[in-house]
């Protein structure tokens, strides 16, 4: 991660900003909005879709009762991959349509929340989540702090949580998966306001770039994916069963 870079154009010792700067300026902060609103989007759709699933006694019956439920499981893991690994040969528009159609079948995955917490506990830990993942999101973006060295070390807790979490498939163990839940929280928090300095900086670099609408639908793919893992795994501590 580059230290101390500046926009093209600033010269100026005493703080004055020449045009290019301010035009940079205003730039990151409409990159950032795209982020967090194609964010945000996802998330609503998630959210209506969930609800519509979960609200049908045959479509949970139907998806939930039988093997489509590893389907529904296991269709928006595959998708993440596939999306990442191919939005640089995607247009713009072929791009976002993919990513509201993962958020959709995501949508169709965690209907099974419903059916597991009560309506009052998902909704007063989405909203903590929310806090979470903000306080976060905000830390990351403006503190000068070099967050480089915390990626590898998140990613690898996040691997080593995932194959915790598939032997715990097997061991049906409650204590740990509360435990897997509690490292979770605290790594997708530590992700979140690493990604945000990331972004910040891919947009330096990236500098008035054509696929910036690319570049933004990936950047809000990865805070999305941190959201829900926050929201999960707090929904899994602190959420009253039905």
């Amino acid at each position: 991660m580059s230290q101390g870079w500046q926009a093209p154009g600033w010269q100026s010792p005493y703080g004055a900003r020449t045009v290019d700067q301010a035009a940079y300026d205003a730039g990151l902060r409409a990159y950032m909005l795209r982020i967090f609103s194609y964010m945000a989007g996802g998330l609503g759709v998630t959210g209506l879709v969930a609800l519509a699933v979960a609200s049908s006694p045959a479509l949970t019956a139907a998806i939930f009762g039988t093997p489509l439920k590893w389907v529904a499981m296991l269709a928006p893991i595959a998708m993440v991959f596939l999306f990442a690994g191919m939005i640089h040969r995607m247009s713009a528009a072929t791009a976002q349509l993919v990513f509201w159609v993962y958020a959709a079948l995501m949508g169709v995955s965690m209907a099974s929340i419903f059916l597991v917490f009560t309506g009052q506990s998902i909704a007063k830990v989405f909203f903590i989540s929310a806090s979470v993942f903000l306080a976060a999101a905000l830390y990351g973006y403006t503190t000068k702090k070099d967050l480089t060295s915390m990626g590898s070390f998140l990613f690898m807790g996040v691997v080593g949580i995932m194959i915790a979490g598939l032997v715990n498939i097997f061991l049906a163990s409650s204590v740990m998966s509360m435990i897997i839940s509690m490292v979770a929280v605290v790594l997708f928090t530590g992700l979140t306001a690493f990604d945000a300095q990331r972004l910040k900086e891919e947009y330096a670099e990236g500098y008035g770039h054509e696929s910036v609408t690319k570049m933004a639908l990936l950047g809000a793919l990865s805070l999305y994916l941190n959201f829900i893992n926050i929201f999960t795994s707090l929904l899994n501590l602190m959420g009253d069963r039905e």
